[in-house]
């Protein structure tokens, strides 16, 4: 006999290794560290990624197209980092591609994500919510964030997943977009331009994937002692990301602030919070 479910989880679709870690890496941190089920469902290896290190060089596409086996060390180093266990590959490992930048040649590859039949996709992600049962599903906004074309599909497949199952008894209670309010990435682009020299350049605030109008935010995550747990789980994925203390740069070089307090827009399900009030914790309201 299986062993019982804990009473709260949490169910994160994200598209290659390294976005769970930006994103949500102290909010999975918390909420492992508080004893609930915390899965991620990855849905490619991310394998079109650029490679930051000169001596790891060799796995990008171009030449040895091994990024992808090496991404998934990196993902479970991360996510021994945040605590998190349950971490799986949409469909089992290299089942999709990662597609590369949209307009590319990449996007009509065979196995690229982009290319995939949403329901088969979203039906291999239904077989997961139907044995986690989560309450919580947290994924991207209809843009992606920011328009690549897997984290548009992970949208579309989390979406259409939840759908699936809505009238099953593991029907999912709340569904959060990640997000980052203007004023609080604005705050942040302060703090790197007065730390000044850190990265060669400084990233447009434009260019940070999932920035809303503060008035859209429906629930903050206060990081707290899981920032430490967030900023090492991204040095995990030291083939994407260089950490360089509360900031980080992709592969462009371009500094970015880390966000230890992390941001979501509630889409499906009632708010656990007073009217007016931000929540303060994504399971406010649901029940076990």
């Amino acid at each position: 006999m299986s062993a019982p479910l804990p009473d709260r989880r949490m169910l994160l679709v994200h598209a290659h290794p390294d976005d769970e870690s930006i994103n949500n890496g102290a909010t999975m941190a918390r909420y492992a560290a508080e004893g609930a089920l915390v899965t991620l469902v990855t849905c490619t290896l991310g394998e079109e990624g650029e490679v930051i290190p000169p001596g790891l060089a060799h796995l990008a596409p171009d030449r040895e197209d091994r990024l992808g086996e090496y991404r998934i060390g990196e993902l479970a180093a991360a996510m021994a980092e945040l605590g998190v266990t349950d971490h799986r590959f949409l469909g089992g490992p290299g089942r999709y591609r990662d597609s590369g930048m949209m307009g590319l040649p990449q996007n009509d590859a065979p196995r690229a994500f982009w290319g995939a039949d949403v329901d088969e996709a979203a039906g291999l992600l239904a077989d997961v919510i139907r044995e986690v049962r989560p309450q919580v599903l947290v994924t991207y906004d209809e843009n992606g964030g920011y328009g690549h074309p897997d984290h548009i599909q992970a949208h579309r497949v989390a979406m259409r997943a939840v759908e699936l199952t809505a009238d099953e008894p593991c029907a999912v209670a709340k569904v959060y977009w990640n997000c980052v309010p203007r004023s609080v990435l604005d705050a942040g682009f302060d703090r790197l331009r007065a730390a000044d020299g850190l990265f060669p350049g400084i990233a447009s605030p434009d260019d940070v994937p999932g920035v809303i109008d503060d008035a859209l935010v429906t629930a903050r995550i206060d990081g707290g002692p899981y920032t430490a747990a967030k900023a090492a789980a991204m040095k995990a994925h030291a083939t994407q990301i260089a950490v360089d203390g509360p900031f980080f740069a992709l592969s462009n070089d371009l500094g970015q602030p880390l966000l230890g307090t992390e941001y979501y827009r509630l889409v499906r399900g009632a708010s656990g919070a007073p009217a007016g009030e931000l929540e303060s914790d994504l399971f406010a309201g649901v029940a076990a």
